[in-house]
């Protein structure tokens, strides 16, 4: 098994210069995670036999045949060249202008033109063909990050029993500040992302945003972050996201990272650091950090000449105008703090704009009493492992933004408000009175926990999840209604000496609509029935959940049979309905105003009473309100059956409280009791948890059919109505009329 790993950047970076071209490693958590990732696989020798990595390697060069060649040579990665333009308006533009200020809630940043998108769409197509062009039957794809939401469905589109995993480095936003993109790009997105087979998330929050979104704006509903897209299952999940935590632990014992505290130590003395290390991002909340700091100093005064700040920018994003304005009012934020509180034998803040090398960076780790962590939004933070994972004496103190996804696993720290400077400058004060034994104790716990969920983790974790969901779509095709299964099924039918249909409506015959009244059969329909009605030797059941009234109204001139209420009544054709079982219905009394009062509570929700259930409907509501409304409603109506010999059943957008003892399963048999004896050939189809009991009492050589993707008891599936309508047509064409 080969992994094949798409992301915007290569691992490795192309510098070029009048001599010609350089390799340097790529900076960012993604690439230094999945690198670890990588070098740990192969050396370990376990997990995918080969990794390849297709992505953009940094530069416009004109030598490309000769960096492809190299670059596929050493690090076993296949280049991605893109023009200048390209970069301006891909990278720079739609991904750093419009997907990166509104995923991390800064919209008023966010710019959405017309030319950024459409180059988006262009590069994640050149994108899709170097993909297309590297590979092989049985790889596993995995694609990363928000520069190339769109490259899973082309790529899905012209490999369609490709193995596609999706990976989101960055938050996904709320609904609320998604849907300020244009309508047409965030219904491309959803849909490029659900080209994947898993898509992944750093947060369970994300996926709840990922998932309401999909119910928003694509009608996409989810069960446990399943959902079914283009009659394909797709898993949506959280991996948070880890980091090689052994070399992070084992580096202050190197020479080089010893020699590097040694130098901070002599330019320091021996007084509290803290540290701040960030790339240039308004998302980092790198001025909020500095004024927090300057809140602490104004009232902590015993503090000042005994602790300083060291405060690292890692340069980001040149050209950006938000960035350079960033840069500005950092160096503009230091040099008053330095002024206003800064002594000749002190310096407040030790400021520095430039990116470090692994031993710098690992001896101020590791030197460092505090860590200020305090982004605005960020999707994991990796920095924050990092120090953890670098404390050997088990000393220093986290402070930690709630709005990074790795706020989860770190609990440990002190969690702040990154928009709150008065918290800020308390948090510091707090960390630096931390009695030691408590420090030694938050590490520990932190840190068994970052040395369990390593980087290493995180990717088996995804790639297991990956395998399983292909697992199940293939148990799945295997139950689906192919053309061989079908052949099957009317080769069955033809030979049968009795043919009965036991056939659900709403949502099996027929979309759901929005109210019950809605959902009135059309000509085509009625005319299938008929014809499937009055072939030799067939009986056509239909078995719903509806009164009597309608099912008289829309099918009571056709020779089919009836079933109501979930079984309660039956019609056979040409006679009149009669009670199957008898049964109370005072409770409804009891049980009506309960459920009419969560009317008002959930808006878009209503109650259906038949003559001895009651249906609390909820499709037209906002999903998201609605889980907790009817969460709340069973809850109560549960207190209130107390001795009732009622049941609450779950169904498509509904909470149905109807009699114990009555389903369609009981039904069914009394139907399979008639005169004439079992019938030589049976078929079921329905969509949901009510045609359950169905599937599970007919005989095991019945042909159950489950409309819709889903766990269910019933050996076969078709995707929807509309194909299970088509099976019909087929079927009917097989058997004679008289």
């Amino acid at each position: 098994m080969r992994l094949v790993i798409v992301s915007n950047r290569l691992p490795v970076n192309i510098a070029t210069d009048e001599k010609g071209f350089r390799f340097e490693p790529s900076a960012g958590g993604l690439a230094s995670g999945l690198s670890a990732f990588v070098e740990g696989a192969r050396k370990a020798r376990k997990g995918p036999s080969e990794i390849t990595w297709i992505g953009w390697p940094g530069t416009t060069a004109n030598n490309k045949e000769q960096i492809r060649s190299e670059v596929l040579e050493r690090f076993n990665a296949h280049c991605v060249f893109l023009s200048t333009r390209e970069v301006d308006t891909f990278y720079k533009g739609f991904c750093n202008k419009t997907i990166w200020p509104l995923f991390h809630y800064f919209p008023a940043y966010a710019s959405y033109l017309k030319e950024n998108w459409e180059q988006y769409i262009h590069v994640n197509e050149v994108f899709c063909n170097t993909v297309l062009e590297v590979v092989q039957p049985g790889d596993l794809i995995w694609v990363h990050d928000y520069h190339l939401m769109l490259l899973p469905a082309m790529i899905r589109k012209m490999q369609p029993d490709a193995t596609i995993g999706f990976f989101l480095h960055i938050p996904f936003p709320a609904f609320d500040v998604f849907r300020m993109m244009p309508s047409q790009w965030r219904r491309r997105i959803l849909e490029g992302m659900y080209g994947a087979d898993l898509i992944g998330f750093h947060t369970h929050d994300y996926r709840s945003y990922f998932l309401h979104s999909s119910l928003r704006i694509s009608g996409i509903n989810n069960h446990m972050g399943d959902v079914v897209w283009n009659g394909r299952q797709v898993k949506v999940d959280s991996f948070p996201m880890g980091i090689d935590y052994r070399k992070f632990h084992s580096a202050p014992k190197d020479a080089g990272v010893a020699r590097e505290k040694r130098n901070i130590r002599k330019n320091t003395g021996r007084i509290k650091l803290v540290l701040s290390i960030d790339r240039q991002d308004y998302s980092k909340g790198i001025l909020n950090r500095l004024k927090g700091y300057e809140h602490f100093l104004e009232t902590n005064p015993r503090w000042r000449n005994k602790v300083s700040l060291m405060l690292i920018v890692v340069p980001s994003r040149i050209g950006v105008d938000q960035y350079q304005s960033l840069k500005t009012r950092i160096d503009e934020l230091v040099g008053r703090i330095n002024g206003r509180f800064g002594r000749l034998s002190w310096t407040p803040v030790f400021y520095q704009y430039r990116s470090l090398s692994f031993h710098e960076l690992l001896a101020l780790y590791n030197t460092c009493d505090v860590a200020l962590v305090t982004p605005l939004r960020d999707g994991m933070n990796l920095v924050a492992k990092e120090y953890i994972a670098s404390r050997t004496n088990m000393k220093g103190v986290l402070v930690l933004s709630e709005m990074a996804g790795a706020v989860d696993e770190l609990s440990e720290a002190i969690i702040i408000n990154p928009n709150n400077i008065e918290e800020i400058g308390e948090s510091i004060a707090l960390a630096l009175e931390t009695p030691t034994a408590e420090q030694a104790r938050c590490l520990r716990s932190m840190q068994k926990r970052t040395s369990t969920y390593t980087v290493f983790r995180w990717a088996e974790d995804f790639l297991t999840a990956l395998a399983g969901v292909k697992q199940q779509q293939q148990d799945m095709m295997s139950r689906t209604l192919d053309e061989g299964l079908t052949g099957k099924l009317k080769q069955a039918m033809r030979k049968a000496g009795w043919r009965t249909l036991f056939l659900d409506y709403d949502g099996t015959l027929r979309l759901f609509a929005n109210s019950p009244a809605e959902a009135r059969p059309g000509k085509k329909l009625l005319s299938l029935l008929e014809r499937l009605s009055s072939a030799e030797r067939t009986d056509v059941v239909l078995i719903s959940g509806r009164n009597r009234q309608p099912l008289d109204q829309w099918f009571g001139k056709l020779p089919v049979h009836l079933i109501a209420e979930h079984g309660l009544f039956i019609r056979e054709k040409g006679l009149k309905w009669r009670l199957l079982k008898h049964v109370r219905r005072s409770w409804k009394r009891k049980l009506l105003p309960v459920m009419k009062e969560y009317i008002d509570k959930l808006p878009g929700s209503f109650v259906e009473e038949k003559e001895y259930s009651l249906v609390f409907h909820f499709r037209k509501s906002e999903m998201e309100s609605a889980k907790h409304r009817i969460r709340e409603l069973n809850r109560h109506l549960l207190n209130v059956m107390t001795n009732m010999d009622v049941q609450v059943v779950p169904g498509n957008k509904t909470l149905e409280v109807r009699n114990a003892g009555v389903d369609k399963g009981m039904a069914a048999l009394h139907w399979l009791e008639e005169p004439q004896g079992k019938p030589h050939f049976i078929l079921a189809a329905g969509d949901d948890t009510t045609d359950e009991d169905m599937f599970r009492a007919l005989p095991s050589d019945a042909w159950t059919i489950k409309v819709g993707l889903g766990p269910s008891h019933a050996s076969h599936t078709v995707d929807g109505p509309e194909k299970m309508v088509e099976l019909l047509e087929e079927l009917a064409s097989e058997i004679k009329s008289p």
